[in-house]
């Protein structure tokens, strides 16, 4: 089953490529995508009830990831909100779990696991 996903990422080659990728490998339809904080957290507030999966890149054009994650914070229970970043070190996805963050994945080296876990969500949807 297809599941929803938003996609906060700055750079327009990887959002692309993410769009592509979630589509074909993930059963995921990406609804929409931001490419700052503040595009994001308005997007977020005006459609709550209109995702499964927020996939959140940490350094965006404006502002950063956190402050997407904060902003997920009162979301409903199977809505989940993952990192993919290539900033993926310990600190950071310590920031990120304290946050809200349900996983985080680095872009260059766990894109198997990222499929994983959109499985996961595809499949608790059912």
């Amino acid at each position: 089953m297809t599941f929803k996903a938003y996609l906060v990422e700055d750079s327009p080659v990887i959002r692309e490529n993410l769009v592509g990728f979630l589509e074909d490998v993930a059963d995921a339809h990406v609804v929409a995508s931001a490419s700052t904080e503040d595009e994001a957290v308005t997007w977020l507030r005006l459609h709550r009830d209109d995702w499964d999966l927020t996939i959140v890149d940490l350094f965006l054009k404006r502002g950063n990831g956190l402050g997407v994650i904060h902003a997920c914070r009162n979301r409903a229970p199977h809505q989940k909100v993952i990192v993919l970043s290539n900033y993926a070190t310990a600190d950071m996805r310590e920031r990120s779990q304290q946050l809200g963050a349900d996983a985080f994945f680095d872009k260059s080296a766990e894109l198997d696991q990222l499929v994983a876990y959109c499985e996961q969500v595809s499949s608790s949807r059912h």
